[in-house]
């Protein structure tokens, strides 16, 4: 068994249809099919992780709902701990509506976080142990940004290694920018940080030397089919992604981070826990769904011994 990771972040529930085509604005698109099922980033990541593998417990926040009780039986079935998913008394449990085109397997989704964004002081004072006690704690932008930040300074004081995924992208100050060890945002999220366009080995570069510039010791820019670039820790260059038919691309990037700092758990550098990533993210999209399409561990090292021998 590995390192202690603790993910900290939103669970939603998802919404999923597919159509021909995304909507445009005022328009209204027939849908081909619907589904309701697990979701929310930090959700996804927990899950992607327990799969792959990690040491791993969620903090997370539902209501006192239908979606909250999907919530609890999901994670029981995955044989997930669920001593620190919160329940809210007041607020409903998070949802997102996702669109996906049936052709080109892209999306768009509306996230409503709720329950998620009403982490109080009561709430941290029942998970201040876990965070102290991890040694990876993995973050997301779906929660209240006053309890992200209480959190990253109990992970900071205690030495836990903290790795931030900064999605969906969101104004940030430089003062909590500067206690992350380890950032994760894709080519969208890199440019509303940093201010470059991310379309290449090149600029992915330039961007990471302005996170270096902020005090980031180590950044991973996940770049879609392209694969992720990584600056920090061993080295620097691109990893390529791999080539799979993709079924539904949602939740690749939770996949990605959940798979990172699996491996980073089990004492992997950081270009090997990059590759890790890619594997689990690839595997993702072959299946439909978020959280149900993780891969587990068995499926992960089966990719990567097939790859190995081509």
């Amino acid at each position: 068994m590995g390192k202690k990771v603790v993910v900290f972040g939103s669970y939603v529930a998802d919404l999923t249809g597919t159509g021909e085509h995304l909507p445009r604005p005022a328009e209204t698109v027939f849908g081909e099919t619907f589904r309701i099922g697990p979701g929310g980033k930090g959700s996804n990541q927990a899950v992607a992780a327990h799969r792959a593998g990690a040491d791993l417990r969620l903090i997370t926040k539902v209501g006192k709902d239908v979606f909250g009780d999907l919530a609890l039986a999901f994670y029981e079935k995955e044989r997930m701990d669920t001593q620190f998913v919160l329940v809210d008394e007041e607020a409903a449990t998070g949802v997102a509506l996702i669109c996906v085109d049936e052709k080109t397997k892209q999306n768009q989704i509306l996230v409503v976080p709720s329950a998620c964004t009403r982490f109080g002081d009561r709430d941290l004072s029942q998970i201040e142990d876990i965070i102290r006690n991890a040694d990876i704690l993995l973050l997301q932008f779906e929660i209240n940004m006053d309890a992200l930040e209480k959190a990253v300074d109990i992970a900071k004081e205690h030495e836990v290694l903290i790795v931030l995924n900064p999605a969906p992208a969101r104004e940030v100050s430089r003062e909590l920018l500067s206690k992350i060890d380890i950032i994760t945002p894709n080519e969208m999220e890199a440019k509303a940080l940093t201010g470059v366009e991310v379309t290449n080995e090149e600029s992915a570069l330039q961007a990471a030397q302005v996170f270096h510039r902020m005090g980031i010791p180590s950044v991973v820019i996940t770049m879609g089919e392209k694969g992720a670039f990584y600056s920090g820790g061993s080295g620097q260059g691109m990893i390529p992604a791999r080539l799979v038919k993709a079924v539904d691309t949602t939740g690749a990037g939770d996949a990605f981070n959940g798979g990172l700092v699996t491996a980073l758990s089990e004492g992997k550098e950081l270009e090997e826990a990059v590759r890790f990533g890619n594997t689990t993210a690839s595997l993702s999209v072959q299946k439909f769904g978020t959280a149900p399409s993780m891969p587990y561990r068995r499926e992960i090292d089966r990719e990567e011994a097939a790859a190995d021998l081509r």
